[in-house]
């Protein structure tokens, strides 16, 4: 069987790969259409060895079009371990010294007054989409709880237990799986969409917020729903600098807990590892990319950093 239409010499492996990837919980399309385009590279080439010049040139010929991003190497190296652990011990696999750096985008801080009168925009929605009513409740859970945009986007229903007040963020970056605990606050925002979603959709939806037509919203309509808001809002964009995006609600949940315990006085270095275990991060160094963009925290970041930490989270699931 070939369900993705693979045609080079390399069809056989690439849907076993695929397959392998599948079974361990990651279904991207990103990866797929990457594969695709390496399989017509090969194609057209008549290659028909995984080796190094095979590898190298099409990295080099994808390189022209794709700009600074390069996340996209990481599938075809993980195709050449995968191929090598299948026995193929001649398969390349491509070298380290084609990673870029990582170039972290700056957050917008949000503040105080400017998470207000967006969730008010909200609430007032001029949609015809079921983004009228669930808006308030897709972004509360990036504000309210940090959940990524990603997670919250593939969020099914049975996942949201609002009886015993708590979502099931499955298999996750990294394939990584958490249960969150909510307020009461985000349980009643997040009922009173679950109310007229099932009533308008009944049980035909697969995720919890879904399009005009019960399908997963896309992470483009999240932008433009959130830039819609935003300027329905009433509110400035920076003339200069990052501009305010959905992801920056996450930012904001992470250092506004930091902020809070030290104006609470309460052991910061003590609560970072539960931080990091409600974001999802697999290190507490991921977290401090996120906190770091406090202003309060930063006199304090080096001591908290320095030392060791030895204080694990046991809430939530593996």
């Amino acid at each position: 069987m070939n369900p993705h239409g693979f045609i080079s010499a390399f069809a056989a492996e690439l849907e076993a790969y695929l397959a392998f990837k599948e079974k361990m919980g990651f279904y991207g399309r990103s990866r797929v259409w990457y594969l695709k385009r390496f399989d017509a590279y090969c194609a057209a080439g008549a290659r028909t060895v995984f080796d190094r010049q095979t590898v190298e040139g099409w990295v080099t010929e994808q390189l022209a079009t794709s700009g600074r991003y390069r996340s996209w190497m990481s599938y075809i190296r993980d195709v050449g371990r995968w191929l090598q652990v299948q026995g193929h011990t001649d398969a390349y696999v491509l070298s380290d010294r084609w990673k870029a750096p990582v170039v972290r985008a700056r957050p917008y801080l949000l503040s105080a007054q400017e998470i207000d009168r967006f969730f008010s925009a909200a609430a007032r929605l001029h949609a015809q989409s079921p983004w009228r009513w669930q808006a308030v409740s897709f972004f509360t859970l990036m504000h309210s709880c940090g959940m990524r945009t990603g997670e919250v986007r593939l969020l099914s229903p049975e996942a949201v237990d609002l009886r015993e007040g708590h979502i099931d963020v499955l298999w996750s970056k990294g394939n990584r799986s958490r249960r969150l605990p909510l307020s009461r606050d985000v349980i009643g925002v997040l009922a009173a969409c679950e109310q007229v979603s099932a009533r308008q959709f009944a049980t035909s939806r697969q995720r919890f917020f879904v399009s005009a037509a019960g399908n997963q919203v896309t992470a483009a309509t999240v932008g433009k729903v959130f830039n819609r808001i935003w300027d329905q809002a009433g509110l400035p964009r920076p003339t200069g600098g990052q501009q305010p995006r959905p992801y920056d609600f996450r930012h904001h949940f992470a250092y506004a807990n930091v902020e809070r315990w030290m104006a609470q006085g309460t052991d910061v270095t003590a609560m970072l590892p539960y931080l990091a275990r409600y974001m999802g991060h697999a290190t507490i160094e991921s977290t401090y990319y996120y906190i770091h963009t406090s202003p309060d925290f930063m006199d304090s970041y080096a001591d908290i950093t320095s030392q060791t930490q030895s204080v694990l989270p046991e809430v939530g699931f593996e």
